[in-house]
């Protein structure tokens, strides 16, 4: 019996939220066809182990052609089944509040922060950390590229500073390893970037200042919560942390998207994102 090493296949796929955004026909097959291949090597290696295979940064920069869509853009703007349709939305509430954002915007990633969110919970980290784990991904709704910077300046109105901090710099940080701290770099970026990628040099600067800053545990726990959120089958409701979000989340009055914030028009744009302009 082929024994599924399930982060691994899920890395293969791009991720969870790739996964997602799979028909069942699409994850039957591609489950098909990994098991295959690791029958097939097994049997080349006779017993042997065999070394895993990461793509170098220019494969990965040649796939880019071969999409019919940009990487980068945010989970309500696109589809990536071939030939696939988005769905029509459900209307957000007049005065819209986190929760609402969430439920109905976010739900692409919803259970990989939720896992994160959990399991820094279970291990008694402190409720700043519980809420930046549940944070940290959601922004994947607007946009995914550079998005430590983008859900930083998204929540930064709303949230303590040490929260969106740690936000903000989990983008750094995940891509450096401190196996004191419990984070080893993770495959999945092997196989997204590329196994020789080279991190931009804003993203070096970050690590460099990060290094020495009171504040580096923060960011660092959000990667190590990060990096074991993707458990297939898992299902964890948002229930536990709704008095967290009450204490921590300051919800305008008005609604968010409503309250005349810099980044007001940010959430506008999750909440209607059909508009042509």
């Amino acid at each position: 019996m082929i024994q599924i090493d399930r982060r691994h296949f899920i890395a293969s796929l791009g991720g969870a939220a790739a996964v997602k955004l799979m028909s069942s026909e699409a994850k039957a097959e591609a489950l098909e066809a990994y098991m295959m291949a690791q029958l097939n090597s097994a049997t080349a290696g006779a017993g042997q182990a065999q070394p895993k295979k990461f793509p170098k940064a220019a494969e990965v920069e040649a796939q880019i052609e071969t999409r019919h869509y940009r990487r980068g853009v945010g989970n309500l703007f696109l589809t990536t089944e071939p030939n696939g349709k988005v769905k029509k939305l459900w209307p957000m509430p007049a005065k819209p509040t986190f929760l609402d954002f969430f439920t109905l915007r976010m739900q692409q990633t919803s259970n990989h922060v939720l896992q994160s969110a959990n399991r820094a919970m279970k291990t008694g980290m402190p409720e700043e950390i519980i809420l930046a784990c549940l944070l940290h991904d959601t922004v994947h709704a607007l946009i995914k590229v550079d998005h430590g910077y983008w859900g930083a300046q998204l929540y930064g109105p709303y949230v303590p500073e040490k929260v969106a901090f740690a936000i903000r710099y989990h983008q750094a940080l995940r891509f450096y390893e401190d196996k004191e701290a419990g984070y080893e770099y993770p495959d999945l970026y092997r196989n997204l970037f590329g196994e020789d990628y080279v991190p931009s040099p804003h993203i070096q600067a970050d690590y460099k200042m990060l290094k020495n800053h009171k504040w580096y545990m923060e960011p660092r726990l959000v990667t190590v919560n990060d990096l074991y959120a993707f458990e297939p089958g898992v299902v964890v409701k948002i229930d536990p942390f709704v008095d967290i979000i009450g204490r921590h989340f300051k919800n305008p009055k008005e609604g968010l998207g409503n309250d005349g914030s810099p980044v007001a028009h940010m959430w506008r744009a999750m909440a209607i994102p059909d508009n042509p302009l």
